[in-house]
């Protein structure tokens, strides 16, 4: 059974691992950045099968009038189960009164614009980035 729950960077070296398991190498090169990151983000909400964390979302914004998910992550071998939504559901009822909830992704990623416009999230394109806002 997947449990949804908040988390911090105690959970780090798990954190690594998905990362690198979905080609995420950016996050991989420094610790303590990385650390320090987790530790100022605004909400960090993860989806675990059992004790495994297995899926995250990662918002950093003031919380009032701005979020920015900044991570949408599931593990490979639990993608297509509707984790993703059900962490994006959460992370959007939590910020509900928030005027601007947005994720950024590259335009050139057909899987994640298909997912953001398929959970109702409205586009905006500048370059070769694309935002998605609620």
């Amino acid at each position: 059974m997947i449990t949804y729950k908040e988390f911090g960077s105690e959970l780090i070296e798990r954190v690594k691992e998905i990362y690198a398991s979905e080609g995420w190498t950016a996050y991989l090169h420094d610790d303590e950045k990385l650390i320090r990151a987790y530790d100022n983000s605004l909400y960090t909400l993860g989806a675990f099968d059992g004790d495994v964390l297995i899926g995250l979302v990662r918002c950093v914004g003031d919380g009032e009038h701005v979020i920015l998910v900044q991570d949408l992550i599931v593990d490979g071998n639990y993608q297509r189960q509707g984790i993703g939504t059900k962490l994006m559901k959460l992370a959007g009822e939590k910020y509900a009164d928030v005027r601007m909830f947005q994720v950024n992704t590259d335009l050139e990623d057909v899987r994640d614009n298909e997912f953001y416009k398929s959970i109702g999230m409205k586009p905006f394109v500048e370059g070769h980035m694309i935002s998605y806002f609620r």
